[in-house]
């Protein structure tokens, strides 16, 4: 099995992509890439088993009928105007689940510093649609929504600042490998993953992937199906990252 993480910027400059092949002992990165471009992210996907990308694939429902109404000159009430109102444009389905799990909201889509990556996300998934790939917001087909921050905080391995730190990078990356010494990492892939954040959070979109695909990951609630389809859902890890692979055989037993 082959996964795909994706930590995916607004432009090429910032992204990452990071793959991993999975063995019944061992992962090994295979590849990673920071400056890459759309095209390139689909051919590097074909045939992975999961894509994992680090960015909302949709916007909240409410926020875009609030702008289809705006649009059309239709004020809202004076009901609808409030904290709660407000709040409820801001976030998605997804978003409230994330809080409700880890204690913090993911960056609003809507309001936040997302906007023009969402954009760019919106024309990555038309491609992946052109190439034939199954597409499915909800996470149902190969594309599913990734969150590193807080996967990492899930698996207990969160290191506050190791976005902005290399020093607290460094020490992310003695807990990961502690964590998951079942992952093969090259001198050079190491190298890469220090020098950049968004190699690193592109490496744990991989991983996030593969909880993805092996069914570890937070289910759709029945209920937000529909919801999850436009919006988009967060695919949390349920598991240790040591149920990624087979512990048995991992240990050596």
């Amino acid at each position: 099995m082959q996964t795909v993480g994706v930590d995916l910027a607004a432009s090429p400059a910032g992204t990452a992509m990071a793959m991993i092949d999975w063995r019944d002992d061992a992962a090994e990165v295979t590849g990673l890439e920071v400056g890459i471009d759309d095209p390139e992210i689909v051919a590097s996907a074909r045939g992975a088993a999961s894509v994992g990308i680090d960015c909302a694939l949709g916007w909240p429902v409410d926020f875009v009928d609030f702008l289809a109404r705006h649009a059309r000159g239709q004020a809202p009430s004076a009901a609808d105007s409030g904290l709660e109102w407000r709040r409820r444009l801001a976030y998605r389905h997804t978003d409230r689940a994330v809080r409700a799990r880890t204690g913090r909201w993911p960056l609003s889509v809507a309001t936040d510093r997302l906007g023009l990556t969402a954009m760019r996300c919106a024309a990555l998934i038309a491609r992946f649609g052109e190439a034939g790939l199954t597409i499915d917001r909800s996470g149902a087909g190969v594309l599913v929504e990734v969150y590193p921050a807080a996967a990492l905080r899930l698996w207990e391995i969160a290191v506050p600042g190791y976005k902005v730190d290399a020093g607290a990078r460094g020490v992310a990356m003695a807990a990961l490998g502690a964590a998951a010494p079942w992952l093969e990492l090259s001198p050079s892939i190491r190298g890469v993953m220090m020098r950049s954040a968004d190699a690193f959070d592109a490496v744990v979109a991989a991983l996030n992937a593969r909880a993805h695909a092996v069914g570890a990951t937070t289910a759709v609630p029945p209920g937000l199906a529909d919801v999850a389809r436009v919006e988009g859902w967060i695919a949390l890890p349920e598991t240790p990252l040591t149920d990624l692979i087979d512990p048995p055989r991992a240990h050596g037993r």
